[in-house]
């Protein structure tokens, strides 16, 4: 058996080379697996315990706003995604087609999903009348297809899972505050579940949905200084119920188009948790979302009643907390690096003094801080040190995109601090697609988004030094 030393050895130092760094940590935390089909990732248990705890808190939140799910086809005829000229074009390059059906040629080819917008379109026309049968809040969970050049487990593969959300409002008003709505759904799971902090703002026209009125996006910022769009949300304006015909009588009995939307939040989210909070000696789960809250390490186990007193433990904290235990013949240094490589986010310690003394050892994953607890007090003791890892978390997050971001009117010093201090450039824009083109051009940052919490730092575009119109989140990114 390895000793812990190699262990750790085997995990490549964040701060080396921060790609390798990442693919060390979703294999050896046991998160995904790779398949015979390039950019395909199999999920493995504890990768998808993750996106189960993920899922199930979103779903809940989503169905608390009045969504119903739904499931729609896997498989879309070529000629209903050629109805909406925009969307097909941003789309085309990461479309998989069927061209066969067993030994047989399709005489039409069809589209393995990249996106469902076409088929809930083509299912609203026949079952949207009247202003009576408005809003139509459908949502769906599912797998899509799209076929990336570059792939990374969780953050570009091939087929990923997610969740879109499609709906249809009798006004621009109703469909705009559904965006917004759904937009801050994402938001509150991605900081109160997984303490990942956002930037809230709206994409440019560049930079948007294919098809859309705009979009509306959160984005994080990773420990390398990239930033990951988290979710986005679609206003789609009526853009695809005139392609598709989607129509109702209002209440004056005139034929009106339905205002759509649609929203959707991946499993990238999981490679956003592990880049933000993870570090050299592996994941850091928040509490909230982690699989296994608490893992039980029985010390010197075998030793009279140590296990016996081990069970007993997580049987009684059980109804408390995710707990389980580790009772096999590894040693504890092998364990206690096992389950930080995980990333739980307490282990607890219990070994024949411990029982003398009547206290058990809690040691925090994110700090590595001990805690000696005595027994009548380690439920609400417990209870609340879950409660402060998860907080410290987010605020640790916050802290380091803070020391990231940076503020800058030159675009001189736009270029230094790209190269130099990678993260989030706050800077001014004209509002002109020439001038974010060549800052991509030329810096390789792109506009993550316009935040709704507008600063005036200058009155000049950073890149022209023409009136600025608004204020813009610049990074590099995944």
């Amino acid at each position: 058996m390895k000793n812990q030393k190699d262990f750790v050895k085997s995990v490549t130092a964040m701060d080396d080379d921060f790609a390798q760094w990442y693919t060390d940590i979703v294999t050896k935390a046991d998160l995904v697996d790779y398949s015979s089909v390039r950019g395909s990732m199999i999920i493995r248990p504890y990768g998808y315990a993750l996106w189960e705890n993920i899922k199930n808190e979103l779903d809940r939140r989503i169905k608390e706003t009045g969504h119903e799910n739904v499931y729609m086809p896997l498989f879309i005829p070529e000629s209903l995604l050629q109805k909406e000229k925009d969307h097909i074009e941003g789309f085309a390059p990461e479309v998989a087609f069927v061209t066969h059906g067993g030994s047989e040629e399709l005489t039409e080819r069809l589209v393995v999903r990249p996106t469902s917008e076409v088929l809930f379109c083509e299912h609203y026309k026949d079952i949207i009348h009247s202003y009576r049968d408005l809003p139509k809040l459908y949502n769906q969970w599912a797998n899509v297809v799209r076929w990336e050049k570059t792939t990374r487990p969780f953050l570009r593969t091939l087929e990923f899972l997610w969740q879109e959300g499609h709906t249809c409002h009798a006004t621009d008003e109703d469909a705009h505050e559904e965006t917004t709505r759904m937009l801050e759904v994402y938001a509150r799971v991605c900081e109160d579940l997984l303490a990942i902090p956002v930037v809230k703002g709206q994409k440019t026209e560049k930079e948007k949905f294919a098809g859309a009125k705009f979009t509306y996006t959160i984005e994080s910022l990773m420990h390398d200084g990239k930033a990951l769009q988290t979710a986005t949300s679609h206003h789609l304006g009526t853009g695809f119920a005139k392609a598709f015909g989607i129509q109702y009588l209002d209440k004056d009995g005139n034929q009106q188009y339905v205002h759509q939307t649609s929203w959707g939040f991946t499993t990238r989210v999981i490679g956003a948790l592990i880049m933000v909070h993870g570090d050299d000696r592996g994941l850091k789960i928040p509490p909230k979302v982690a699989p296994t809250q608490v893992m039980i390490v029985p010390i010197a186990q075998h030793k009279e009643g140590v296990l016996d007193f081990a069970y007993d433990l997580k049987e009684s904290l059980s109804k408390l907390v995710r707990i389980d235990i580790d009772a096999s013949d590894k040693k504890p240094g092998w364990k206690f690096n096992e389950y930080e490589m995980k990333g739980i986010p307490v282990r607890l310690e219990v070994g024949p003094k411990d029982i003398e003394k009547n206290q058990v050892v809690l040691v925090r994953r994110d700090t590595g801080e001990k805690v000696f607890v005595s027994m009548d007090k380690l439920e609400e003791t417990l209870l609340a040190l879950l409660e402060e890892i998860q907080y410290s978390m987010l605020d640790t997050a916050r802290k380091a995109r803070e020391d990231k971001t940076s503020t800058t009117n030159s675009f001189e010093e736009f270029k230094e601090l790209i190269n130099q201090k990678p993260g989030f450039i706050k800077a001014m824009w004209c509002g002109k697609l020439e001038c974010e083109e060549k800052i991509k051009e030329v810096t390789g940052a792109t506009s993550r988004c316009i935040p709704f919490e507008q600063e005036s730092i200058s009155n000049e575009c950073v890149c022209c030094g023409n009136e600025a119109q608004k204020l813009v989140y610049w990074a590099k990114s995944y």
